[in-house]
């Protein structure tokens, strides 16, 4: 029971993330499809999976400062 909670909530993040795209991708065609093509543009584009990714490195350095500071403070 409490596996198939977890999969249908993931079907459904998917799902959701999946329908944003297709919203931006019918707003960029209304738009008169003008896509990013400059590398300034499409770094400045938000990404979930960059994001994720930048706050994992984020935490590890946080994580690290701390044990560093622990083992200062013992001696």
């Amino acid at each position: 029971m409490e596996n198939e909670k977890k999969v249908s909530a993931a079907i459904a993040a998917v799902m959701h993330y999946l329908q944003e795209e297709q919203a931006i991708l019918a707003q960029q065609a209304a738009l008169g499809g003008m896509l990013q093509t400059t590398p300034a543009a499409a770094a400045a584009s938000f990404s979930p999976w960059s994001m994720n990714g930048r706050q994992a490195q984020m935490q590890m350095r946080n994580l690290m400062q701390l044990r560093t500071f622990q083992r200062g403070s013992r001696f």
